[in-house]
């Protein structure tokens, strides 16, 4: 058995020199996403752990390599720093070792599985060399998970791939580091060009082309935090990107030195960025959006806002309780079991969650539901009873409603059933509606009370204050009880702010509150809701594409521009 095929032991470690890519998450590959979750010991500089951190198991160890990125770690100039992802974990090797590849050698010797996160591919990483070697001169084995390199993977995601049909020559350069011959070779070249640069040099390195060969008017595109909701390209050329960039505000800056992605060359089609830019024309592409909902019902949703290049911020506006008195769930949940029911309807995932607690609580499990008739009200609910173990038998057709559901409930017949009896977990809000068709449907209800809403705690005062300035884009009320929750934790949202709702009755809670609703779904889901406000996104864009103008967020408005709000 070769060293690097060695199994993890107390004898000796593993290390798995992993590439995170160029900032997307949704870049890592299987593998990397396999080796993180199997880790001991995380090293990583802070950008990186960002985006890997998320796939790291409860109590890992993570040793942030990047020096004075926390008041509450260990302080030393030059010192990698200690901090702990999701649970206790063991601190790894001296905190005063002076390089990654001490925590690196020090956290494998003692026989811990340990990934060594890098930016973009271990291949191009310079100081992930040294480590490998490192590790085969002590006989630690280890592998490498490749990664998308910064260079190749931000000009895709920029709109300006590096080759046409004719395959011209791609040539890499690092500016940081490139020599007088280095430029001289790319100068005399004409094919193209991918230059890792800063803000602050980027420019420089234009000249250096155009020094070294280069005719000034050679297509040249700039791009910060490629890959990343953050991403910003600017088209130009060698001799115009200077003051292109002076233009835009983005030199000089206090972000000088954040690294860049440039590519030159006649043809990266870098002049056709217009029409092959994918990633920043998404409609959506930068927004901040208050998702005021519980985590848990905010997960699908952030995921397709997301989709649309959007940045969701989750807030939960009310809390999930146990009832006050729980003896009225207990005998339900009995009935459940002794046959008392015919029926069962969840209208939330909520309702959900409060049985199957209780059913965990009595150690029984899905197949106490055998014989009994499950109604769900919602693509959620009824995904969260398939988790369960639960095929729901009716769901709505129609709309996902109550009135939804009891359009398709059928009546009770004596003959065909042989229990009348309907079991409704619900919200300590009553469901009067339901309630009330079941019984015109000739059906008993026993009506419990399953969970308690409570409004939640106020979110943190950042959290306040970008609500109240303007600080997001927009925000979706999925119910009125959103809408109200919101204001009285946290304010009113500011009129920059696009407000956008899930139905009439939603609308009409935040115009009381003097909000201005600009989007509605043309049905009461949240999936529409976020289509909704997509399309309102992109008309957005085209609009000031059309009038020549910059493409810009909400929230980027100039302070003058206050919107009234309509009567």
């Amino acid at each position: 058995m070769s060293p690097t095929n060695l199994p993890a032991g107390p004898d000796h470690g593993h290390v798995t020199f992993l590439g995170a890519g160029p900032g997307d998450p949704g870049l890592l590959t299987l593998r990397a996403v396999e080796a993180l979750a199997n880790a001991d010991v995380l090293v990583a500089e802070h950008d990186v752990l960002d985006v890997v951190r998320a796939h790291a198991r409860q109590g890992v160890a993570v040793l942030n390599t990047d020096p004075d990125t926390s008041p509450d770690t260990y302080q030393s100039t030059g010192t990698p720093q200690l901090t702990v992802v999701d649970g206790t974990s063991t601190t790894v090797g001296d905190p005063a070792s002076r390089d990654a590849a001490n925590l690196v050698m020090t956290a494998a010797r003692g026989g811990k599985r340990v990934v060594r996160a890098v930016s973009g591919d271990p291949g191009l990483d310079t100081y992930a060399a040294e480590e490998m070697l490192a590790c085969a001169a002590a006989g630690v084995p280890f592998e490498v998970v490749p990664g998308i390199a910064a260079a190749v993977g931000v000009p895709a995601y920029a709109g300006v791939p590096l080759r046409d049909t004719q395959g011209a020559d791609v040539r890499f350069v690092d500016a940081r580091t490139a020599s007088d011959r280095c430029w001289t070779e790319v100068g005399a070249s004409d094919g193209t060009v991918v230059v890792s640069a800063t803000l602050d040099s980027v420019a420089a390195a234009a000249g250096e082309l155009v020094a070294s060969g280069r005719k000034p008017d050679t297509p040249m595109s700039v791009t910060i935090a490629g890959t990343t909701t953050r991403q910003r390209t600017w088209s130009a050329t060698l001799g115009t990107i200077a003051q292109t960039l002076k233009q835009a505000k983005v030199l000089p800056s206090p972000d000088g030195g954040r690294p860049v992605i440039a590519v030159v060359g006649e043809r990266s089609s870098a002049a056709q960025r217009d029409q092959l830019s994918w990633f920043e024309s998404k409609p959506l592409f930068g927004w901040k959006v208050l998702v005021p909902r519980t985590k848990e019902q905010a997960a699908s949703l952030s995921d397709q806002l997301r989709s649309y290049g959007a940045v969701p911020h989750e807030v939960p506006t009310i809390a999930v309780e146990p009832p006050r008195t729980p003896q009225q769930m207990e005998r339900a949940v009995k009935g459940l079991v002794t046959g008392r029911y015919e029926w069962i309807a969840f209208t939330s995932v909520n309702a959900v969650k409060a049985v199957r607690e209780k059913f965990e609580e009595y150690g029984l499990d899905a197949r106490a539901f055998a014989g009994i008739k499950v109604a769900a009200v919602g693509e959620q609910t009824a995904t969260a009873l398939i988790a369960f173990g639960v095929k729901p038998d009716l769901v709505p057709s129609g709309e996902q409603s109550a009135a939804g559901l009891l359009e398709d409930w059928p009546p009770y017949d004596p003959v065909f059933d042989p229990i009348d009896r309907v079991f409704l977990p619900r919200a300590d809000i009553a469901t009067e509606t339901l309630v009330a068709g079941l019984i015109e449907l000739g059906w008993e209800v026993d009506d419990v009370t399953a969970y308690r809403t409570v409004r939640a705690s106020p979110p943190p005062s950042d959290t306040r204050e970008a609500i109240k300035g303007g600080g997001f884009d927009a925000v979706l009320f999925t119910s009125s009880s959103t809408v109200r929750n919101l204001v009285g934790i946290a304010g009113k949202p500011h009129n920059v702010t696009v407000i956008a709702c899930i139905g009439p009755a939603t609308a009409k809670t935040a115009e009381e509150h003097g909000l201005r609703v600009d989007v509605m779904a043309p049905e009461p889901s949240v999936h529409k809701l976020a289509e909704a406000l997509a399309d309102f996104g992109l008309r957005r864009r085209a609009a000031a594409l059309d009038a020549g103008d910059p493409v810009t967020r909400p929230s980027e408005r100039r302070p003058g521009s206050r919107r009234r709000r309509t009567t």
